[in-house]
């Protein structure tokens, strides 16, 4: 038996009027995750662990089976791993995005999906800039980026930017947990200050200014930790070897400690125009070589994040028809049997914008499953799935412990 899931990144979200009362996942056509839903078993997984904020890290970790509240220790941590930065005992990592600021308000987190090229150039003069023995920046993909910190105290808090987009920025900066993490909080917040003197003059920005596209005019920081101590799934679970495919570097951060071979897909953006039909081609491909294919697609996330409720229905419609569809078309006919499961990691509500806890919908397919009464997939129909309320690793060994006992 081979395994893959198909993650559709912020994919679950709420009623809302404009769709008829129905969820962007009730409105979207999705005959192939309805296919499965109608021929597998479905239920509900609560990701977010109790105390723990919503965020992609968070559920995607929970998603694969990891005691979340043990093994985590920050967004950075798990980015640098994907860009090939090695973290040292002394350092502190933290997620540094580029983003927009209005006047006194953080108008987005994403700097108006700022191109990679743009943002390495960005990020390469902030390291001139403001780097040094202490602080370094490393360039990511997109708005995503990485901050160093050598002897840094992680117990700060710290607010993501994407769950506060129009609201004033000043009362977000980072405050200490503990009297001891003060200075952190203090040299921190200067970096931020000190990038909105500097960022708004530079060429990249003058010129997407004059092109009416939202300047990068500062850094955000946010998710410190350092190393996780995370045990390989090959050593949870009786799986050979396994890939991630993303264009995420948290995700492909999260297959590096996994033990998972990353994946590039030329193309994958995160976002709408992703090449989903790369991504489907390279996921089959992995398959023949893999046991265990973990395949992740931000778009629907990312639509949830601007709020927009047709560009999230229409990126359900191309997971659907441009990811699960050759999947399930190509692997129907292979000699080995694949079990096939679709689900999100958390719900991104098109009406707030951001994250929000609440249990997700899956669908579990496999040739010889019992099917359950579930004939549609979606946030309300799979909560009289077989499978039930799933929580922490309960998930990962339904589809993986449990079907391979099934089968012996």
């Amino acid at each position: 038996m081979k395994y893959i899931i198909i993650l559709g990144d912020g994919m679950a979200d709420e009623p809302i009027a404009k769709l008829g009362n129905k969820t962007p996942l009730q409105a979207a056509k999705t005959p192939y995750m309805d296919r499965l839903a109608q021929k597998g078993r479905c239920g509900m997984l609560d990701t977010i662990p109790e105390g723990m904020s919503p965020g992609s890290e968070i559920a995607n970790l929970s998603v694969l089976g990891y005691n979340v509240p043990r093994v985590y220790e920050g967004r950075g941590v798990l980015e640098a791993a994907s860009m090939g930065i090695d973290i040292l005992p002394d350092e502190m990592a933290m997620r540094c995005n580029l983003v927009t600021i209005d006047g006194a308000v953080l108008k987005n987190h994403s700097a108006g999906h700022i191109s990679t090229a743009e943002a390495a150039e960005l990020i390469r003069f902030l390291n001139d800039r403001l780097g040094n023995d202490r602080f370094r920046f490393y360039p990511g993909v997109s708005y995503r980026h990485l901050l160093k910190m050598k002897g840094g105290n992680k117990n700060i808090v710290c607010t993501p930017p994407h769950d506060v987009p129009d609201k004033p920025f000043y009362p977000l900066l980072i405050k200490p947990a503990e009297k001891s993490a003060q200075n952190t909080a203090d040299e921190l917040n200067r970096l931020i200050l000190a990038s909105q003197e500097i960022l708004p003059a530079h060429p990249v920005n003058q010129k997407r200014i004059a092109l009416g596209k939202d300047p990068a005019n500062s850094i955000w920081l946010w998710s410190p930790g350092y190393r996780p101590d995370m045990q390989p799934l090959n050593k949870k679970y009786p799986l050979q070897k396994g890939a991630v495919i993303s264009a995420v570097d948290l995700i492909r951060g999260i297959g590096v400690y996994a033990g998972l071979e990353v994946i590039q897909v030329e193309g994958a953006t995160g976002l709408y125009d992703t090449n989903y039909e790369g991504k489907a081609r390279a996921a089959l491909d992995a398959l023949k070589e893999n046991d265990f294919v973990f395949l992740h697609i931000e778009a629907s996330d990312e639509a949830g994040h601007e709020g927009n409720v047709d560009l999230k229905v229409k990126t359900i419609e191309y997971l659907d028809s441009r990811i699960v569809k050759p999947i399930f078309e190509e692997t129907s006919t292979w000699d080995e049997p694949v079990t096939i499961a679709v689900l999100p990691d958390h719900p991104t509500p098109c009406a707030i914008r951001t994250h929000t806890r609440d249990a997700i919908p899956f669908v579990v397919y496999h040739k010889g499953i019992e099917p359950d009464s579930v004939k549609t997939y979606d946030e309300f129909a799979a909560k009289k799935g077989g499978f039930g309320l799933l929580r922490g690793d309960e998930f990962m060994k339904n589809l993986i412990l449990q079907n391979k006992e099934s089968r012996q």
